[in-house]
Protein backbone atom coordinates (compact mmCIF):
# COMPACT_ATOMS: atom_id res chain seq x y z
CA UNK A 1 0.00 0.00 0.00
CA UNK A 2 1.09 3.58 -0.67
CA UNK A 3 -0.14 7.03 -1.65
CA UNK A 4 0.64 8.27 -5.15
CA UNK A 5 -2.64 10.06 -5.92
CA UNK A 6 -4.08 12.76 -3.67
CA UNK A 7 -7.86 12.89 -3.34
CA UNK A 8 -9.61 16.21 -2.66
CA UNK A 9 -12.08 16.35 0.21
CA UNK A 10 -15.04 17.19 -2.01
CA UNK A 11 -14.17 14.35 -4.44
CA UNK A 12 -13.97 11.86 -1.57
CA UNK A 13 -17.26 13.04 -0.07
CA UNK A 14 -19.05 12.66 -3.42
CA UNK A 15 -17.52 9.20 -3.92
CA UNK A 16 -18.56 7.93 -0.47
CA UNK A 17 -22.05 9.40 -0.90
CA UNK A 18 -22.62 6.91 -3.70
CA UNK A 19 -22.33 4.06 -1.19
CA UNK A 20 -24.90 5.36 1.30
CA UNK A 21 -22.39 5.24 4.15
CA UNK A 22 -23.09 8.67 5.59
CA UNK A 23 -20.54 11.42 5.95
CA UNK A 24 -16.77 10.97 5.90
CA UNK A 25 -15.42 11.37 9.43
CA UNK A 26 -11.72 10.94 8.65
CA UNK A 27 -9.38 9.84 5.87
CA UNK A 28 -5.76 8.79 6.32
CA UNK A 29 -3.23 7.85 3.65
CA UNK A 30 -1.35 4.59 4.14
CA UNK A 31 2.34 4.73 3.22
CA UNK A 32 3.26 1.05 3.52
CA UNK A 33 3.71 -0.87 0.28
CA UNK A 34 4.63 0.18 -3.23
CA UNK A 35 1.82 -0.64 -5.63
CA UNK A 36 -1.45 1.32 -5.39
CA UNK A 37 -2.80 4.35 -3.51
CA UNK A 38 -4.61 3.45 -0.29
CA UNK A 39 -6.56 5.36 2.32
CA UNK A 40 -8.27 4.31 5.53
CA UNK A 41 -11.66 6.00 5.53
CA UNK A 42 -13.97 6.33 8.54
CA UNK A 43 -17.61 7.05 7.78
CA UNK A 44 -20.75 7.27 9.86
CA UNK A 45 -21.37 3.61 8.97
CA UNK A 46 -17.93 2.26 9.79
CA UNK A 47 -14.33 1.97 8.62
CA UNK A 48 -13.26 0.99 5.10
CA UNK A 49 -10.19 0.86 2.89
CA UNK A 50 -10.20 2.88 -0.30
CA UNK A 51 -7.86 1.72 -3.07
CA UNK A 52 -7.02 3.72 -6.18
CA UNK A 53 -5.33 1.54 -8.77
CA UNK A 54 -2.20 3.08 -10.23
CA UNK A 55 -0.65 2.57 -13.66
CA UNK A 56 1.08 -0.73 -12.85
CA UNK A 57 -2.29 -2.38 -12.25
CA UNK A 58 -4.02 -3.15 -15.57
CA UNK A 59 -7.73 -2.19 -15.55
CA UNK A 60 -8.62 -5.46 -17.28
CA UNK A 61 -7.26 -7.36 -14.25
CA UNK A 62 -9.60 -5.71 -11.76
CA UNK A 63 -12.59 -8.04 -12.26
CA UNK A 64 -10.25 -10.96 -11.46
CA UNK A 65 -9.01 -9.39 -8.21
CA UNK A 66 -12.42 -8.29 -7.00
CA UNK A 67 -14.15 -11.51 -8.06
CA UNK A 68 -11.44 -13.53 -6.29
CA UNK A 69 -12.07 -11.79 -2.97
CA UNK A 70 -15.81 -12.41 -3.24
CA UNK A 71 -15.18 -16.05 -4.18
CA UNK A 72 -12.85 -16.63 -1.24
CA UNK A 73 -15.16 -14.96 1.26
CA UNK A 74 -18.04 -17.14 0.05
CA UNK A 75 -15.91 -20.22 0.83
CA UNK A 76 -14.99 -19.21 4.35
CA UNK A 77 -11.63 -17.51 3.73
CA UNK A 78 -11.54 -14.35 5.83
CA UNK A 79 -10.57 -11.58 3.44
CA UNK A 80 -11.83 -8.08 2.59
CA UNK A 81 -14.97 -7.76 0.48
CA UNK A 82 -15.49 -5.14 -2.21
CA UNK A 83 -18.39 -2.88 -1.24
CA UNK A 84 -21.22 -2.49 -3.76
CA UNK A 85 -22.34 1.09 -4.29
CA UNK A 86 -25.96 2.13 -4.74
CA UNK A 87 -25.70 1.41 -8.47
CA UNK A 88 -24.71 -2.20 -7.71
CA UNK A 89 -21.16 -1.82 -8.97
CA UNK A 90 -17.95 -2.25 -6.95
CA UNK A 91 -15.57 -0.48 -9.34
CA UNK A 92 -15.76 3.29 -9.89
CA UNK A 93 -13.46 6.20 -10.76
CA UNK A 94 -11.94 8.65 -8.29
CA UNK A 95 -9.30 11.32 -9.00
CA UNK A 96 -8.87 9.88 -12.47
CA UNK A 97 -8.10 6.39 -11.19
CA UNK A 98 -10.14 3.18 -10.99
CA UNK A 99 -11.18 2.91 -7.35
CA UNK A 100 -12.78 0.40 -5.02
CA UNK A 101 -13.98 0.53 -1.43
CA UNK A 102 -13.39 -2.64 0.60
CA UNK A 103 -14.44 -3.78 4.05
CA UNK A 104 -12.14 -3.34 7.03
CA UNK A 105 -10.81 -6.42 8.84
CA UNK A 106 -9.92 -6.40 12.52
CA UNK A 107 -6.36 -7.33 13.42
CA UNK A 108 -2.76 -6.25 13.17
CA UNK A 109 0.20 -7.65 11.32
CA UNK A 110 3.26 -8.90 13.17
CA UNK A 111 6.57 -7.28 12.34
CA UNK A 112 8.40 -10.08 14.17
CA UNK A 113 6.34 -13.21 13.44
CA UNK A 114 6.87 -16.25 15.63
CA UNK A 115 6.53 -19.98 14.97
CA UNK A 116 2.81 -19.98 15.83
CA UNK A 117 2.14 -17.28 13.24
CA UNK A 118 4.10 -19.12 10.54
CA UNK A 119 2.09 -22.30 11.19
CA UNK A 120 -1.16 -20.34 10.89
CA UNK A 121 -0.02 -18.72 7.63
CA UNK A 122 0.82 -22.12 6.16
CA UNK A 123 -2.66 -23.41 6.98
CA UNK A 124 -4.32 -20.28 5.60
CA UNK A 125 -2.34 -20.43 2.36
CA UNK A 126 -3.25 -24.07 1.79
CA UNK A 127 -6.88 -23.31 2.58
CA UNK A 128 -6.84 -20.54 -0.02
CA UNK A 129 -5.29 -22.88 -2.61
CA UNK A 130 -8.11 -25.38 -2.07
CA UNK A 131 -10.84 -22.71 -2.03
CA UNK A 132 -9.92 -21.37 -5.47
CA UNK A 133 -10.01 -24.71 -7.28
CA UNK A 134 -13.39 -23.82 -8.76
CA UNK A 135 -12.72 -20.12 -9.39
CA UNK A 136 -13.47 -19.59 -13.07
CA UNK A 137 -11.46 -16.45 -13.87
CA UNK A 138 -7.75 -16.64 -14.68
CA UNK A 139 -4.93 -14.15 -14.77
CA UNK A 140 -1.43 -14.57 -16.14
CA UNK A 141 1.38 -13.94 -13.67
CA UNK A 142 2.73 -10.63 -14.95
CA UNK A 143 5.83 -11.05 -12.80
CA UNK A 144 6.67 -14.64 -13.70
CA UNK A 145 9.88 -16.12 -15.06
CA UNK A 146 9.47 -14.75 -18.59
CA UNK A 147 9.06 -11.22 -17.19
CA UNK A 148 12.15 -11.15 -15.00
CA UNK A 149 14.83 -10.52 -17.61
CA UNK A 150 12.88 -7.74 -19.40
CA UNK A 151 12.39 -6.06 -16.01
CA UNK A 152 16.08 -6.48 -15.21
CA UNK A 153 17.06 -4.95 -18.54
CA UNK A 154 15.19 -1.77 -17.55
CA UNK A 155 17.60 -1.03 -14.69
CA UNK A 156 20.63 -3.29 -15.26
CA UNK A 157 22.90 -0.35 -15.99
CA UNK A 158 22.23 1.09 -12.53
CA UNK A 159 22.16 -2.21 -10.61
CA UNK A 160 25.70 -1.89 -9.23
CA UNK A 161 24.69 1.41 -7.60
CA UNK A 162 22.57 -0.69 -5.23
CA UNK A 163 25.27 -3.28 -4.46
CA UNK A 164 28.64 -3.91 -6.08
CA UNK A 165 28.42 -6.81 -8.52
CA UNK A 166 24.61 -6.94 -8.38
CA UNK A 167 24.27 -6.82 -12.17
CA UNK A 168 26.43 -9.92 -12.66
CA UNK A 169 24.76 -11.73 -9.75
CA UNK A 170 21.28 -11.25 -11.21
CA UNK A 171 22.37 -12.07 -14.74
CA UNK A 172 24.01 -15.33 -13.62
CA UNK A 173 20.99 -16.33 -11.54
CA UNK A 174 18.56 -15.63 -14.37
CA UNK A 175 20.62 -17.90 -16.60
CA UNK A 176 20.21 -20.72 -14.07
CA UNK A 177 16.50 -20.16 -13.53
CA UNK A 178 15.67 -19.87 -17.22
CA UNK A 179 17.40 -23.17 -17.86
CA UNK A 180 16.07 -25.16 -14.89
CA UNK A 181 12.69 -23.71 -13.87
CA UNK A 182 10.08 -26.44 -13.13
CA UNK A 183 7.14 -26.10 -15.52
CA UNK A 184 4.78 -29.02 -14.81
CA UNK A 185 3.85 -28.49 -11.16
CA UNK A 186 0.24 -28.40 -9.90
CA UNK A 187 -1.16 -24.94 -10.53
CA UNK A 188 -4.04 -22.67 -9.64
CA UNK A 189 -4.69 -19.20 -8.30
CA UNK A 190 -1.96 -18.00 -5.93
CA UNK A 191 -1.78 -14.95 -3.68
CA UNK A 192 1.79 -14.20 -4.84
CA UNK A 193 2.40 -11.53 -2.16
CA UNK A 194 1.57 -13.07 1.22
CA UNK A 195 4.02 -11.04 3.27
CA UNK A 196 3.59 -10.35 6.97
CA UNK A 197 1.84 -7.03 6.31
CA UNK A 198 -0.82 -8.86 4.28
CA UNK A 199 -1.80 -11.21 7.11
CA UNK A 200 -3.78 -9.93 10.09
CA UNK A 201 -3.86 -11.44 13.57
CA UNK A 202 -5.90 -10.89 16.70
CA UNK A 203 -3.44 -12.14 19.28
CA UNK A 204 -2.10 -15.36 17.80
CA UNK A 205 -5.29 -16.07 15.83
CA UNK A 206 -5.08 -15.36 12.13
CA UNK A 207 -8.01 -13.02 11.40
CA UNK A 208 -7.63 -12.36 7.69
CA UNK A 209 -5.65 -12.26 4.45
CA UNK A 210 -5.54 -8.99 2.54
CA UNK A 211 -4.13 -7.33 -0.60
CA UNK A 212 -4.89 -9.73 -3.45
CA UNK A 213 -3.68 -7.37 -6.20
CA UNK A 214 -0.79 -9.59 -7.26
CA UNK A 215 -2.93 -12.75 -7.33
CA UNK A 216 -2.60 -14.79 -10.51
CA UNK A 217 -2.40 -18.32 -11.89
CA UNK A 218 0.88 -20.11 -11.28
CA UNK A 219 2.39 -23.12 -9.53
CA UNK A 220 0.95 -23.52 -6.03
CA UNK A 221 4.37 -24.47 -4.68
CA UNK A 222 5.73 -21.15 -5.97
CA UNK A 223 3.29 -19.43 -3.55
CA UNK A 224 4.75 -21.59 -0.78
CA UNK A 225 8.26 -20.51 -1.81
CA UNK A 226 7.20 -16.86 -1.68
CA UNK A 227 5.99 -17.44 1.88
CA UNK A 228 9.27 -19.14 2.83
CA UNK A 229 11.08 -15.97 1.79
CA UNK A 230 8.53 -13.72 3.50
CA UNK A 231 8.17 -15.61 6.82
CA UNK A 232 11.18 -17.88 7.43
CA UNK A 233 13.90 -15.24 7.88
CA UNK A 234 14.63 -13.01 10.88
CA UNK A 235 15.11 -9.24 10.95
CA UNK A 236 18.77 -9.68 9.96
CA UNK A 237 17.68 -11.78 6.93
CA UNK A 238 18.99 -15.00 8.49
CA UNK A 239 17.13 -18.20 7.76
CA UNK A 240 15.06 -19.53 10.68
CA UNK A 241 14.51 -23.31 10.27
CA UNK A 242 11.89 -23.44 13.05
CA UNK A 243 9.69 -20.86 11.37
CA UNK A 244 10.10 -22.52 7.98
CA UNK A 245 9.28 -25.97 9.32
CA UNK A 246 6.16 -24.58 11.05
CA UNK A 247 5.04 -22.89 7.84
CA UNK A 248 5.34 -26.12 5.85
CA UNK A 249 3.77 -28.22 8.62
CA UNK A 250 0.78 -25.89 8.67
CA UNK A 251 0.44 -26.04 4.91
CA UNK A 252 0.73 -29.83 4.72
CA UNK A 253 -1.92 -30.15 7.44
CA UNK A 254 -4.43 -28.81 4.90
CA UNK A 255 -2.93 -29.66 1.49
CA UNK A 256 -0.13 -32.14 0.87
CA UNK A 257 2.81 -31.15 -1.31
CA UNK A 258 3.65 -33.70 -3.99
CA UNK A 259 7.15 -35.16 -4.24
CA UNK A 260 7.73 -33.01 -7.34
CA UNK A 261 6.66 -29.85 -5.52
CA UNK A 262 8.89 -30.64 -2.54
CA UNK A 263 11.91 -31.34 -4.76
CA UNK A 264 11.35 -28.04 -6.59
CA UNK A 265 11.20 -25.87 -3.45
CA UNK A 266 14.88 -24.77 -3.43
CA UNK A 267 14.71 -23.58 -7.05
CA UNK A 268 11.31 -21.98 -6.51
CA UNK A 269 12.67 -20.17 -3.45
CA UNK A 270 15.58 -18.85 -5.51
CA UNK A 271 13.15 -17.67 -8.16
CA UNK A 272 10.94 -15.99 -5.59
CA UNK A 273 13.96 -14.20 -4.13
CA UNK A 274 14.95 -12.99 -7.60
CA UNK A 275 11.42 -11.78 -8.35
CA UNK A 276 11.32 -9.56 -5.25
CA UNK A 277 14.95 -8.50 -5.64
CA UNK A 278 14.11 -7.29 -9.16
CA UNK A 279 10.98 -5.36 -8.28
CA UNK A 280 12.53 -3.82 -5.18
CA UNK A 281 15.64 -2.80 -7.10
CA UNK A 282 13.55 -1.29 -9.89
CA UNK A 283 11.41 0.66 -7.41
CA UNK A 284 14.47 1.70 -5.41
CA UNK A 285 15.83 3.40 -8.50
CA UNK A 286 12.55 4.66 -9.97
CA UNK A 287 10.22 5.65 -7.12
CA UNK A 288 8.78 9.12 -7.95
CA UNK A 289 10.13 12.00 -5.90
CA UNK A 290 7.63 13.10 -3.26
CA UNK A 291 5.56 9.91 -3.37
CA UNK A 292 4.17 8.93 0.02
CA UNK A 293 5.58 5.43 -0.20
CA UNK A 294 7.87 3.31 1.93
CA UNK A 295 10.64 1.99 -0.31
CA UNK A 296 11.80 -1.55 0.48
CA UNK A 297 15.50 -2.33 0.50
CA UNK A 298 16.48 -4.81 -2.24
CA UNK A 299 19.48 -5.92 -0.15
CA UNK A 300 17.10 -8.07 1.91
CA UNK A 301 16.33 -10.27 -1.07
CA UNK A 302 19.91 -10.37 -2.23
CA UNK A 303 20.78 -11.91 1.16
CA UNK A 304 17.93 -14.41 0.87
CA UNK A 305 18.94 -15.36 -2.65
CA UNK A 306 22.48 -16.06 -1.49
CA UNK A 307 21.13 -18.35 1.22
CA UNK A 308 18.93 -20.32 -1.18
CA UNK A 309 21.86 -20.75 -3.55
CA UNK A 310 23.51 -22.85 -0.82
CA UNK A 311 20.51 -25.16 -0.32
CA UNK A 312 21.09 -28.68 -1.68
CA UNK A 313 17.59 -30.10 -1.14
CA UNK A 314 14.26 -29.28 0.49
CA UNK A 315 15.18 -30.96 3.80
CA UNK A 316 16.88 -27.66 4.71
CA UNK A 317 13.42 -26.11 4.80
CA UNK A 318 11.98 -28.91 6.93
CA UNK A 319 10.15 -30.44 3.97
Amino acid sequence: MAVYTEVADDELAAFIEGYGLGEVLSCKGIAEGVENTNYMVDTERGRFFLTLFEKRTAPEDLPFFLGLMEHLAARGINCPLPVHAGDGRVLHTLAGRPAVLITFLEGVWHRRPQVVHCHAVGRALAGMHLAVQDFKLTRRNGLGLSDWRPLFDRFAGAADQIAPGLRATIDDELNVLEKSWPRELPGGVIHADLFADNVLFVGDRLSGLIDFYFACNDALAYDVAICINAWAFDAQHRFDPERCSALLEGYRGVRQLSDEETTALPLLARGSAVRFLLTRAFDWINTPAGAMVQRKDPAEYLAKLRFHQTVVDASTYGA
